[in-house]
């Protein structure tokens, strides 16, 4: 196939992930997400918070957008504009769907009953249609624009933001909750089911999504140039280090080539090391605490 269709087709396979993103995103909020009554992060709690209290699905609609418009304008500014044209279509695609998606009921809302499996469940969605966004330079909007900005800031997890963004929206959520209801029970009920619902969100989005995760490769090879030669090809912007040891059985000498890389390289350059050395043996583990030198491609 000429490489000119490939880059088209390659397109439309990204767009269409794009909005398939938007569609389970849309599908989480609607039938288990905003049913279960839970705070949402960032802007999408304040929000939700408010239609709440109002008891008005429309209100989180108009609000969501309203939201949206002045993040996709940052991150218009500051991360790229095809992350913004990106988390657009998503923005759009979730108001759509939101709007037409019929009423259905899955499972009942009220603690006494099915609540927490909406939460799971909808946290596990949520997870997943961000990853989709992030994995295809997009974004599902709201905090996850400020998280690709920090993340790419400060070299951290896109889900760790999630955490700062919560505090501020179910603050405000839970305050709404008090002066709705007037007690306190009700109010610590949802904290618990919020909290479990944003825990579920974000490390499902950390466990698909691991451009920001920082892993340390080592290989143990008789060819270190062979091994040198793949980690520059592979990822050009990455460097490396060569050790010289002996085997403490075999008396051999080998060589222990280390690098630096994201998990999400982890997989190509792997594949590649074992087609120049088969023998070689390797490991790898997760890093923290990396100097903020550390070069990480931007997502868009």
């Amino acid at each position: 196939m000429p490489k000119v269709q490939t880059s088209v087709f390659q397109r439309l396979i990204d767009y269409a992930l794009i909005v398939s993103a938007g569609l389970l995103y849309a599908t989480a909020l609607k039938y288990f997400v905003l049913p279960s009554e839970v705070i949402l992060t960032g802007t999408e709690g304040i929000a939700a918070a408010l239609s709440y209290y109002f008891e008005n699905y429309a209100l989180f609609i108009i609000l969501y957008l309203v939201f949206q418009s002045a993040l996709l304008f940052f991150a218009f500014k500051r991360v790229s504009r095809t992350f913004a044209l990106r988390s657009l279509i998503v923005v759009v695609t979730v108001t759509i769907w939101l709007t037409l998606l019929p009423e259905l009921r899955f499972a009942q809302p009220e603690p006494q009953n099915e609540r927490i499996i909406l939460v799971i469940f909808g946290g596990l969605l949520t997870g997943v249609a961000k990853a989709i966004a992030f994995q295809n330079r997009g974004s599902t909007g709201d905090e996850d624009i400020l998280g690709a900005y920090f993340a790419m800031k400060y070299l951290k997890p896109v889900g760790s933001i999630s955490i700062f963004a919560a505090v501020i929206s179910t603050v405000f959520g839970l305050a709404m909750s008090i002066l709705k209801n007037g007690k306190f029970e009700p109010v610590v009920n949802t904290l618990m089911y919020t909290c479990v619902y944003i825990f579920a969100s974000t490390e499902t989005l950390n466990n698909f999504y691991h451009k920001f995760k920082i892993t340390m490769l080592a290989i143990i090879t008789r060819l270190p140039q062979s091994v040198g030669d793949c980690i520059k090809m592979t990822s050009p912007h990455r460097t490396y280090i060569v050790q010289n040891g002996i085997g403490g059985h075999s008396g051999d000498t080998f060589s222990m080539v280390k690098t630096i890389i994201t998990h999400e390289e982890l997989p190509e350059l792997i594949k590649a090391i074992e087609n120049a050395d088969p023998d070689n043996f390797h490991y790898y583990h997760e890093i923290d605490g990396i100097s903020r030198h550390y070069y990480i491609p931007p997502i868009a």
